[in-house]
């Protein structure tokens, strides 16, 4: 065994020898494996961030189960309330893998100024609002407060500020309509201004107290509009949301929100095919690349595989030569591979370079998920599929006849 290693480290460094017609054909198999982990790695990290961060965006607004009345309609403004004195409020304990549950009701509305005006939906939350996603999300001021009394804080989206012309400090009034057709207004006070680069929620919601909501519809302040609740573990979704709908009652209802946004999350669906296939044709590329330098490795040492052979040497014994200088290669453009990959990453994680227009991909930069685990896997992945690809190119050594080769000049 000692000396198949001696004559595999002859064999690789033969390879590095820059007088031989094989190392063209190497550097371009190294450099089809640098290429494709880094396509992969870009590819996996860029595609499952953003399925990542819009789903983030969407549970920002709606949570990632929306509790709500049967004979509620489809739109976003609440028509009928219901009340809090629920079992699974404000402890969704029937269900262990609910992590939160919040009571929002929301309210259609028109901001005018002087020159323009833009309907809008006012998004009452109340104290126990989960206000993460929207801290990541604000750009100016604050986020408001309402844990004490009723106050005039508002919440509003960059881009009705600029449509509007407001800045954080400024204060705005919204007309309501009354069932007899007349108008109420409200003026509220903007403490924040956030930018979630979601067009499609950012030119509607405005977020206010739920109490204005509440008094507004005349509701008790038991009354909701809808319970939005949020999921330790989203790959399970669906299946929490059967749990959470047999714990809810027969009179509410219950809506995952990829039910709720099926087109959003349909289109976000296809990033699953095409990151399957993008690997597939890298991997793929990569080893047939690696299948070229092994032949053209094999034939321009057929001698010294007839010498061997006639020295004793076993078929399997001599494929294992190649197979170990062609792996090494491998493992030579895994190792540029992950450092230019993981370089690139975290160049646009840390650093943004790659911007996307919001309106089509509901970000404003390519956002990116580095996981140790998918890179691990990729290389293995890799190194496993090249490995059984280049046994079937070493066959053709055990076609090489000793006497043949030996007398070959």
């Amino acid at each position: 065994m000692n000396f198949e290693y001696f004559i595999a480290r002859r064999v690789i460094s033969a390879g590095k020898n820059k007088s031989t017609a094989s190392t063209p054909i190497i550097k371009i198999a190294i450099a089809a494996i640098v290429l494709g982990l880094v396509m992969m790695m870009i590819t996996i990290a860029t595609g499952v961030g953003l399925q990542k961060k819009i789903r983030e965006k969407v549970s920002a607004f709606n949570g990632d189960i929306i509790i709500s009345n049967f004979d509620g309609n489809n739109s976003e403004v609440t028509l009928n309330p219901i009340s809090t004195k629920q079992d699974f409020y404000p402890e969704f304990s029937a269900v262990p893998k609910v992590s939160h549950i919040q009571a929002t009701a929301s309210k259609a509305g028109v901001i005018r100024t002087a020159t323009d005006f833009e309907g809008i939906i006012i998004k009452g939350v109340g104290a126990e609002y989960r206000w993460d996603y929207m801290k990541e999300f604000l750009i100016a001021g604050r986020l408001p407060n309402y844990k004490t009394t009723l106050n005039t804080e508002i919440l509003l989206s960059r881009f009705m500020a600029n449509r509007l012309g407001f800045e954080n400090g400024d204060k705005l009034i919204v007309y309501f309509i009354k069932e007899d057709g007349g108008f109420l207004n409200r003026r509220f006070d903007v403490v924040g201004i956030y930018d979630s680069g979601f067009e499609e929620f950012d030119a509607r919601f405005l977020f206010a107290d739920i109490r204005h909501i509440q008094k507004l519809n005349k509701w008790g302040e038991d009354q909701v509009g809808a319970f939005e609740v949020f999921v330790k573990d989203y790959d399970n979704l669906k299946t929490i949301e059967n749990e959470v709908y047999a714990s809810i009652g027969s009179t509410l209802n219950s809506m995952t929100m990829t039910e709720k946004y099926y087109s959003i999350f349909e289109w976000l669906s296809l990033f699953d095919f095409n990151i399957a296939l993008i690997i597939g044709v890298m991997i793929v590329v990569a080893g047939i690349n690696m299948v070229v330098a092994l032949l053209v490795l094999i034939l321009e040492r057929t001698r010294m595989v007839g010498i061997l052979k006639a020295l004793g040497s076993a078929n399997w014994s001599v494929r294992k030569i190649f197979m170990y200088n062609a792996l090494y290669l491998v493992l030579v453009g895994l190792f540029w591979g992950n450092l230019i990959g993981i370089g690139l990453l975290l160049l646009q994680k840390y650093f943004g370079l790659i911007q996307l227009n919001p309106e089509t991909y509901y970000v404003s930069e390519a956002p990116v998920y580095i996981d140790w685990g998918y890179i691990v896997l990729l290389n293995i992945g890799t190194f496993l599929l090249c490995a059984i690809m280049l046994l079937v190119p070493s066959y053709i050594i055990t076609k090489i006849s000793p006497v043949k080769t030996i007398k070959f000049d």
